[in-house]
């Protein structure tokens, strides 16, 4: 297995950029947390640089400084969820443009485009991005915005990006989306790719510490930044200072976390291709994966995302997680601790059953984000629940 080389000053960009001590009077080595809503001005619409907390902090900036550079970006925008960054992006549209999205993807992001960009007449066409003639095939006069994700959630196929942002590039007025969250930084650089916008929810592998919700998104577009700043401040989903800090602070050790991450994903994910409880694994970064090989193309690892089919149906998929003692039954993912879900029945169950059946999102698909536990124990654990869930 030979990934693509990774940046080898990833870590000291991490560390360093945004951090600068003297940009601080007090010299301080960790950026301070600036809390206040509002800053003195010399006079009336005469200020130093900040003028009211939605328009601009401190902290916020050293925070948006960090990520931009992790992508090798010149922009990088907060907001105070990861949907929250995708309301905002798609406020780039007006009413009557169109959108072509991934079909398999996040169930919030699917349900934003269904339930509430549709109500402002802003339609989502639904395509198999892993086929980018699809996505070619699906753009109309009035296409603003493709959007994909790769790896995708829950079933963890992949997009090539450099192939859909070719077909993507045809068409000026069209602006690509890549949606990252599965890989960090770390892992997968959109931006390299050609996308036009790497998106995050940072509450994932970014912060990596299940303690604050937070979406980004970074950018070399200067015209699409101009355009999300005006929004960051008109429409207002900044995140708080204090979050702000949090993920600052988990990004300065987001390298090792990653690491680890695929280390013990890639253990499990071995382990689980011999459980006889196991009918088969979707892990991007094991040889058995169907698009193993565009994955070492375009990402710099993978992460520890894992989702499998257990064999049995309902029945035994709640056996299986309701046996767990280690792994946490719990939605959401990227955290130092493993999790597991069913996203059938939860981060996914807003999609209708039909649809979330035809992409594979079955009553015995398990997803687990592998965290950074000794591996022998997550295996133990998840042992012990197979064989209580499914009797051989």
């Amino acid at each position: 297995m030979a990934f693509r080389a990774n940046d080898p000053s990833f870590a000291t960009k991490a560390l360093h950029v945004g951090q600068e001590p003297e940009q601080w009077e007090s010299m301080a080595v960790v950026p301070p947390i600036s809390l206040s809503t509002t800053f003195k001005q010399h006079g009336p619409a005469d200020y130093k640089k900040y003028e009211y907390g939605r328009s601009g902090n401190p902290t916020r900036d050293v925070l948006e400084k960090c990520l931009a550079s992790l992508d090798n970006a010149q922009y990088g925008i907060t907001f105070s969820s990861g949907l929250a960054a995708t309301a905002t992006i798609t406020q780039l549209l007006n009413a009557g443009d169109h959108i072509v999205s991934m079909d398999d993807l996040y169930g919030g992001t699917n349900r934003y485009f269904r339930q509430v960009a549709s109500r402002f007449n802003i339609e989502t066409s639904f395509v198999d991005a892993t086929d980018p003639k699809r996505v070619e095939d699906a753009i109309r006069p009035n296409t603003k915005m493709v959007w994909i994700e790769t790896p995708t959630n829950p079933t963890l196929k992949i997009v090539d990006v450099s192939a859909v942002s070719s077909i993507v590039k045809k068409h000026p007025e069209v602006f690509l989306v890549v949606d990252n969250t599965f890989e960090s930084a770390y892992f997968q650089r959109p931006l390299e790719l050609g996308a036009d916008i790497a998106y995050y929810s940072l509450t994932k592998y970014m912060n990596g510490h299940t303690d604050v919700i937070m979406g980004a998104v970074c950018t070399n577009n200067e015209d699409l930044h101009k355009r999300l700043r005006f929004l960051q401040n008109a429409v207002g989903p900044v995140p708080s200072p204090m979050d702000c800090y949090l993920v600052n602070r988990s990004l300065k050790t987001l390298k090792v976390r990653m690491e680890e991450h695929q280390k013990n994903s890639l253990v499990v994910g071995r382990w689980l291709e011999k459980h006889p409880a196991v009918l088969s694994v979707r892990h991007p970064g094991l040889a058995s994966h169907p698009q193993h090989q565009l994955v070492l193309k375009q990402c710099y690892g993978h992460s520890g995302m894992i989702s499998f089919y257990l064999k049995g149906r309902l029945e035994e998929s709640r056996k299986f997680l309701s046996a767990l003692k280690v792994v946490t039954l719990a939605e959401s993912l990227g955290g130092y601790e493993s999790l597991a879900e069913l996203p059938y029945l939860m981060t996914h169950a807003s999609i209708e059953e039909k649809e979330r059946v035809a992409l594979g999102v079955t009553e015995n698909l398990i997803r687990i984000s592998v965290g950074l536990e000794s591996a022998e124990d997550i295996i133990a654990d998840l042992d012990q629940a197979l064989n209580i869930a499914v009797q051989n």
